[in-house]
């Protein structure tokens, strides 16, 4: 992969990534904060768990780091409340981007409100309009920026590192300081920090995104199958951190 001198030569991605090896998060966190300029590094978080420790730790080295997430349109009302509870604890304010409106009023024009529930694509369409281009948008002018990205969250994130080359936004620095821990460290976290967890988590949901595309998941079940239930054979990404694969139903079933 041909990195950018701008961010990256070859070199220095793997010196970087030796050096953190064995690092633990607030360690990563720290170096993307050195490694890049403020106006240049952001934390990036859909108010789940894992993001709000990351902004939690970004925040205790630097109280003026720049936060960001993405109000798609479609967030559950308890998410909105939610994200003016992490403003009071924090103390400061929180960058919320938004889809394109225009955008939006032709998708949903032409095939619905609710076009996500026809099939695999027309999901992937509303994610991409909802989520992905308003995040490409946001990083067109960073060349770091920070994720709260598990390995254990799903098969498809199984091989994250801690410091990634972003291909899919200009070869930019993606650090993942959370890849290597287990969800039960992440709750540990919000517990010993007393940092508030979003309200859902009590109510059963262990994943949590835009409201029709989201439930409360059942004992055994695993975490990511709460998001777009009723899809067969599609990959639970929404496009952010993965390309989700679509299989036809018939080698799916």
């Amino acid at each position: 992969m041909t990195v950018p001198d701008t961010v990256f030569t070859e070199e220095q991605l793997v010196q970087a990534r030796a050096g953190l090896r064995d690092g633990d998060a607030h360690d990563v966190i720290a170096w993307a904060l050195e490694r890049f300029p403020a106006d240049r590094r952001v934390v990036v978080t859909g108010l789940q768990a894992e993001g709000v420790v990351v902004a939690d730790m970004a925040i205790a080295l630097d109280p003026s780091v720049r936060v960001l997430t993405i109000d798609t349109g479609r967030l559950p009302e308890a998410t909105h409340r939610y994200l003016d509870t992490l403003r009071d604890h924090w103390g400061r304010g929180i960058e919320v981007i938004h889809p394109d409106s225009d955008e939006i009023q032709s998708f949903t024009s032409e095939h619905g409100a609710n076009a996500f529930y026809a099939s695999a694509q027309r999901r992937l369409d509303c994610c991409h309009l909802r989520k992905v281009a308003p995040l490409e948008r946001a990083l067109l002018d960073v060349d770091c920026w920070l994720s709260g990205l598990r390995r254990g969250q799903s098969a498809q994130r199984a091989g994250a590192e801690v410091l990634e080359i972003d291909d899919r936004h200009r070869n930019i620095a993606k650090v993942n300081p959370l890849a290597r821990w287990s969800g039960e460290t992440v709750r540990g976290y919000l517990r010993e920090h007393a940092v508030p967890a979003h309200p859902l988590y009590a109510e059963g949901y262990t994943s949590i995104g835009c409201a029709p595309c989201t439930r409360a998941v059942s004992a055994g079940e695993h975490p990511r199958a709460g998001r777009w239930w009723w899809e067969r054979g599609v990959d639970k990404e929404c496009g952010i951190h993965a390309l989700p694969v679509v299989v036809p139903l018939a080698a799916a079933s």
